[in-house]
């Protein structure tokens, strides 16, 4: 692999989010899987949750011919698990475990990581069990391998991602540390807790304690057994250097290396399947809003969306909503402006009444009620976004030039109303606006400009900073991707400067704009995965050296 460095043999890579979309983390290990496993073909091994019958047939493809001996030596140890590969592309080799049966030793494995490690599970809540019985439960996995199918010849590598792997972590380093351990935390459990409680995280930074913070945010026990993987794995890393300020901070423990997250561009269509799913994407996006608007939407409509988890502050959907109230009163604004909000909420069901219109066709005239959103929520008199779209009296009227339309679903292709994935979808879209306050990385960003389409992000996301270093200066639309400063405190400016950017956009020539997307386009080349892949060949180098160094005592 890397010239002068060591070479894993085999790594093993444990996630909650294997064949398990839920969020970024999926999209970072599922577009990694191509340029691994052409490095190391069946030997980069992918661990996840199984939830068992049809739940992951989406995502996964079972093969009973796959390590078929291990897997009976595996079911006699009381080991449950299906082996298979993960349907992306590259096709990994997939183990999916069942974690459930470890409950009932819950209480025997945190007194463990107490005694050796130091970690406080007493004040576990939530998903704090379950990620830590899938944790457990994937070291088994490794443990069971290992000592049934390799030799202390091989050069192992166990990756895990975030906290939710910290326990099986620490028993690998312990039970066999003839293993290299890697961790990567792709955002802090503390330093997103403290954003999402409304504080300000990045002027104080330097005067937090993590541990206190912990216990002010009943956060103990997942800060906990991240701080003591971080401090314990032999390869600490983060995504961005961002993240790397946070650990240094709140987890007293500056990482080894950033590994930034890349993207692989088979995902995106090659000319002229593009030019038609452009155009079929857009003209689904419009008509979705013009059945639910009751007005006709023509191809000139400018189409912009934010999306990502529905972290209202940390992803910066409130500042959007602002920034499209005060671009309803703008000018400049030379076209209509489509505003979607892709991001999931508590999902009810796609509205019977949006659904008659669009399976009927033709032209409305009236809106349906409550034109704001495509699918019913079950908290819908309590949802953030809607409450604020309320308080602005943002009701969609026939003579609003920016209408804003929430999608609170995920685009998987099944959702009852637009029915197309998400990647078919984003590429309709003329801009993308991510003004985030926390991102560690930034995906969302990343794959817009993947498919051609210019986005507005923040400078305190991972991605941002990367931009800005790429292009030489703070981005702007024309390059590709417009790059705003923003701090703790500076929010109306923000709004002010998103509502300029697509007032500008909405009044460009047709060559400015295919321009941008060409900008957009070349520097989304520059963060594929073959690019950037190098970083972890030095994390898994610095894992194994110190594994070999155990190996000699």
């Amino acid at each position: 692999m890397g010239k002068g460095k060591l070479s894993p043999d085999y790594v093993f890579e444990s996630s909650w989010e294997v064949c398990n979309k839920v969020g970024g983390i999926y999209t970072v290990l599922s577009t990694r899987a191509k340029t691994l496993q052409g490095m190391m073909r069946d030997r980069i091994i992918f661990i996840g949750p199984d939830f068992g019958g049809e739940v992951q047939s989406e995502y996964f493809s079972e093969d009973t011919s796959l390590f078929a001996e291990w897997r009976g030596k595996a079911a006699e140890s009381g080991l449950h698990v299906r082996v298979g590969r993960w349907l992306v592309p590259g096709e990994p080799v997939t183990v999916l475990v069942d974690f459930k049966p470890y409950y009932s030793g819950k209480n025997e494995l945190y007194a463990w990581l107490w005694e050796h490690y130091g970690v406080d599970s007493l004040h576990a809540y939530g998903d704090y069990d379950e990620a830590s019985m899938f944790s457990y439960a994937a070291a088994l996995v490794v443990e069971s391998f290992y000592n049934n199918c390799l030799t202390e010849a091989d050069r192992v590598v166990y990756h895990g991602n975030e906290w939710m792997t910290g326990l099986g972590l620490l028993y690998i380093n312990n039970r066999l540390p003839q293993i290299g351990t890697l961790f990567t935390t792709h955002a802090t459990s503390i330093g997103r807790s403290i954003a999402g409680n409304m504080k300000p995280l990045y002027d104080y930074l330097f005067a937090y304690n993590g541990d206190q913070m912990a216990g002010e945010l009943n956060m103990q026990s997942k800060h906990s057994i991240e701080k003591q993987t971080a401090w314990h794995v032999d390869c600490f890393t983060t995504v961005s250097e961002i993240t790397a300020n946070e650990c240094r901070e709140l987890l007293d423990k500056p990482v080894d290396f950033v590994l930034p997250n890349g993207f692989d561009n088979s995902f995106v269509p090659s000319e002229p399947l593009f030019a038609e799913k452009r155009r079929l994407a857009r003209r689904r996006l419009l008509d979705v809003a013009g059945a639910l608007l009751g007005e006709r939407m023509d191809d000139d409509t400018l189409i912009v969306s934010t999306s990502g988890r529905y972290e209202f502050r940390n992803k910066g959907v409130d500042v959007y909503i602002e920034a499209m109230n005060r671009l309803l009163r703008d000018k400049e604004l030379g076209k209509k402006v489509v505003a979607f909000i892709e991001v999931p909420g508590w999902v009810g069901e796609p509205r019977k009444d949006l659904q008659e219109r669009l399976a009927g066709g033709g032209d409305y005239n009236t809106p349906l009620d409550v034109p704001q959103v495509t699918h019913w929520l079950h908290n819908i008199s309590h949802d953030q976004v809607l409450d604020m779209l309320k308080y602005y009296n943002m009701q969609n009227r026939r003579e609003d030039p920016v209408k804003v339309i929430f999608l609170p679903c995920y685009l998987d292709g099944h959702d009852g109303i637009l029915n197309m994935s998400y990647y078919d979808i984003i590429l309709g879209n003329d801009l993308c606006i991510y003004p985030s306050y926390y991102e560690p990385w930034g995906y969302t960003p990343l794959e817009a400009i993947a498919f051609k389409v210019p986005c507005i992000t923040t400078d305190l996301s991972g991605f941002g900073l990367w931009a800005n270093s790429r292009i030489g200066h703070y981005g702007e639309l024309a390059d590709g991707v417009k790059v705003i400063h923003r701090t703790d405190y500076n929010y109306s400016e923000v709004a002010d400067s998103i509502k300029d950017a697509v007032a500008e956009y909405s009044n460009w020539t047709e060559e400015q704009r295919v321009a941008a997307r060409a900008n957009a386009d070349a520097l989304s080349k520059q963060a594929l995965w073959s690019e950037f892949i190098k970083y972890y060949l030095d994390a898994y180098d610095m894992a194994l050296a110190k594994a070999e160094e155990r190996k000699k005592k």
